[in-house]
């Protein structure tokens, strides 16, 4: 095992584990790719980390299954709404700068890491105030949003979906991560049937990272069961505040 491969599996067992619990492993994942193998194409890495992303999530998925009730109505309009946009997102890659987005995602990240610390209820119940109509185009809505992000760019997309469905449909943390993990694997699903289609895997690297991905997220989903919505909230705002800083140095400094 070469030294490239020991660092992306422990790297891929950090992001499985945040990822279970809030999201945004891809902010751990997808940079540190790109650093250890900057030999190849972008593309092609993005594609790479999609494999471990997508293993890792469908098992956080499978945990929170079990003690979580699901809301069908709104997790299959949402996943449909996803995949297709994720699908798009992947196929234009290569034709937008995503420079242009990162400082709109860092102002909206600001405001969501403030209105988290100081709103203390903020997912920590369950709160429904729309009607299932209502539910339903929200939860299309944004994942045709988010989902477009994924393909296109990726990383923090599991933070954003827990976002959309406590702050805007009403979830507490948990049924949120549960609803989030789904979506997003359908998310991952779609950028990778693109990316492994033109040949932009590499497999010798994307399946050992797939299998520490796995433990970590596994290991992030029992303990984000144990704790309980409280836990999530702060894990979430450190995940929150160290993706305004990742952010802040592409836009700023990099």
């Amino acid at each position: 095992m070469t030294a490239e491969l020991v660092l992306l599996c422990l790297v891929a067992f950090g992001a499985g584990f945040i990822d279970a619990i809030v999201g945004g492993g891809g902010l751990l994942q997808t940079p540190a790719t790109l650093l250890i193998l900057p030999q190849y194409p972008v593309a092609t890495l993005l594609g790479t980390v999609k494999i471990p992303s997508l293993a890792g999530t469908a098992v956080a998925a499978v945990k929170y299954a079990k003690q979580v009730k699901f809301n069908i109505t709104v997790l299959v309009g949402c996943t449909l709404a996803a995949f297709i946009a994720s699908l798009s997102g992947a196929y234009l890659v290569t034709t937008i700068n995503n420079e242009h987005i990162k400082p709109i995602i860092l102002v909206v990240l600001i405001v969501v890491a403030l209105y988290t610390y100081f709103n203390k209820q903020f997912g920590v119940q369950q709160e429904r105030n729309h009607t299932v109509k209502k539910q339903l185009l929200l939860a299309c809505l944004f994942g045709l949003i988010i989902g477009f992000y994924d393909g296109l760019i990726g990383p923090g997309t599991g933070s954003f979906l827990i976002l959309a469905f406590v702050g805007a449909l009403g979830f507490d943390f948990i049924g949120a991560s549960a609803h989030a993990k789904i979506v997003n694997v359908g998310t991952n699903l779609a950028a990778l049937v693109y990316f492994s289609s033109t040949g932009h895997v590499l497999f010798q690297y994307a399946i050992p990272m797939a299998i520490f991905n796995v433990l970590g997220s596994f290991l992030g989903a029992k303990l984000a069961l144990l704790k309980g919505n409280k836990f999530i909230r702060i894990f979430f705002l450190v995940v929150v505040f160290g993706t305004i800083l990742r952010f802040a140095y592409d836009v700023f400094l990099k």
